[in-house]
């Protein structure tokens, strides 16, 4: 598992579906799928995304994603 920042590339809002599925080892696509499928339940779901948005980091340029430039 890497550590949980959020990615300057891959972002469709604030990177945090992207983080996670880099954290967890699946695709950001599968991310977003399932917490659009989990905003059907109730719960604070939208205030999590937004906490997590403002808590993560973010990635710091010349990490991992910009190594080959």
């Amino acid at each position: 598992m890497t550590a949980l920042a959020r990615p300057t590339n891959g972002r469709m809002i604030g990177g945090v579906c992207a983080a996670l599925a880099r954290r967890f080892g699946t695709s950001a696509t599968t991310m977003r799928v399932i917490f659009v499928l989990s905003c059907l339940l109730p719960g604070p779901q939208f205030l999590l995304y937004i906490a997590m948005w403002i808590l993560l980091p973010s990635e710091k340029y010349g990490t991992k994603a910009h190594a080959a430039w």
